[in-house]
């Protein structure tokens, strides 16, 4: 999807973030995704780093943190569908104009109640990606409002086609049920 260019932007907001680095990083990062789903597509989606208006890929830099953040998602469906087959894929990310935002004082200093994080107020963060992604950067490594870890933003239309790419052998399958038991048995 194209960006809106006539779009209002924040200007104190994309001057910020247009002072900070651009960071060059090639590392794995995990995906879970739907069975049957490329994991490599991204999609626009209203979700905390995404406003709709460009495709975001969403993986992030620990396994356990990829399965967190979709099983919140489902988590706050009224039940909790249980017969979605979802698979955790790991690839491979070589980018080099990422935003490293992992640490909430870093957000805080971007306007973000970080008090609020967790919260599925996604207003300010969905901001700073649309700054982010309006000023070229390839995506963010941001906290994880889910899991104690970074996750890792990319932003489909800004990414050379092989920047990204499938690692390993066959995904594995998520075991609803038990993830949701080791999750409460790590308290």
């Amino acid at each position: 999807m194209a960006p809106d260019i006539r779009k209002a932007r924040d200007l104190s907001l994309l001057d910020s973030i247009d002072a900070l680095d651009r960071e060059a990083v090639s590392l794995n990062a995990w995906r879970v995704v739907r069975f049957g789903r490329d994991p490599l597509q991204g999609s626009p989606s209203r979700s905390r780093w995404c406003n709709e208006t460009f495709d975001a890929l969403y993986t992030s830099l620990e396994r356990d943190g990829a399965i967190a953040e979709v099983f919140s998602l489902l988590n706050s469906q009224p039940v909790f569908p249980s017969k979605i087959e979802a698979r955790v894929h790991l690839v491979f990310v070589s980018l080099t104009k990422i935003l490293r935002l992992d640490g909430l004082g870093s957000l805080a200093a971007l306007g973000v109640d970080i008090s609020r994080f967790r919260e599925r107020d996604y207003l300010r963060t969905q901001a700073i990606a649309d700054a982010a992604h309006f000023l070229d950067f390839e995506g963010l490594i941001v906290p994880s409002a889910r899991w104690n870890c970074s996750n890792l933003v990319i932003f489909s239309d800004r990414i050379a086609p092989d920047a990204i790419s499938h690692k390993g052998s066959e995904p594995d399958p998520i075991d609803w049920a038990a993830w949701r038991r080791k999750r409460t048995d790590k308290g």
